[in-house]
């Protein structure tokens, strides 16, 4: 390949999530036949607070592995059930042939603790997984800093936890200074862990959407890149441009460091993370567009 990727990322996964309504489902479909024209190492299905998506998260799942012949990762979280219970599901999905599992602790709702008879964490949910079945786990890292952690080194020896309860890689949360995520996988590398650590890249389908979200997981929004998209609320064709154009440099300054694994966030929009993956060498099919 000419230009300045010497090779394509070694792999891209998509995160999905369940829609509210069956429209939704539907219109989901119909990105999903997109998104797998780029030939991602799989997807992934996110699971509401306290299991609160369950049904439509399995739905999804289902529908997803259906159309596409991917893999589907379910994500699982330790809130709102007993142990027992998450066994009996985990077993239930690796019978159905869902053997990877995205393992997370999961945000507690207002005025709610774990059950006492639970997962008190993900690294104590990582080894129950493991005690269940031979799942391929992910877990979730924070560049910067879980917003419970007591430090970014207490948050970092939970990583290794979680990792050394037996997940197979670290899935980032999404960080928009590149210098963060790097800075964290060398702290990462220092601290003893060699397990894959793959960044999350979120492409901005709405900017003040993306300020709600930050807000709620702790991610910071930097003044540069609420320039970028100022007065564009209207105009979504260029915010489109500039949302790949962001997302396409992150991920480049992360290849020339070596990194070469991408989980893209893409909130059920298509457009961006594929225009993306393209500007990364991979090269979805692009459907014919019709006479004006």
């Amino acid at each position: 390949m000419t230009g300045p990727y010497p090779d394509p990322p070694a792999f891209v996964s998509f995160e999905l999530f369940p829609p509210k309504t069956d429209a939704g489902e539907t219109t989901l479909a119909r990105a999903v036949d997109q998104m797998a024209s780029a030939d991602p190492a799989y997807f992934s299905v996110t699971y509401g607070a306290g299991g609160s998506t369950r049904d439509r998260t399995a739905r999804v799942v289902d529908m997803v592995g259906s159309r596409t012949g991917r893999p589907v990762a379910h994500h699982l979280t330790c809130v709102g059930a007993s142990r027992g219970e998450v066994d009996r599901l985990a077993r239930g999905l690796h019978d159905k042939g869902i053997t990877r599992i995205v393992a997370l602790r999961g945000d507690l709702p207002e005025g709610q603790r774990l059950a006492p008879d639970g997962y008190g964490d993900a690294a104590e949910l990582v080894a129950g997984l493991r005690r269940v079945a031979d799942f391929d786990i992910s877990v979730a890292a924070y560049p910067e800093v879980h917003p419970e952690a007591a430090s970014a080194m207490a948050d970092l020896d939970h990583l290794k936890r979680k990792l050394d309860a037996g997940a197979a890689r670290a899935i980032t949360q999404f960080t928009f200074d590149t210098d963060v995520i790097l800075r964290f996988v060398e702290r990462a590398r220092a601290a003893g862990i060699t397990a894959p650590i793959v960044p999350g890249i979120m492409p901005v389908a709405n900017f003040a959407g993306l300020k709600r979200f930050s807000a709620m997981c702790g991610a910071t929004v930097p003044d540069w890149l609420a320039r970028m998209f100022e007065g564009l609320d209207d105009a979504p064709e260029t915010r489109a441009m500039v949302a790949t154009s962001v997302a396409t440099e992150q991920c480049r300054l992360l290849m020339e460091a070596g990194l070469s694994e991408f989980h893209f966030y893409t909130l059920n929009r298509p457009e961006v993370s594929l225009a993306v993956c393209r500007a990364l060498g991979i090269t979805p099919a692009v459907p014919a567009e019709s006479a004006a």
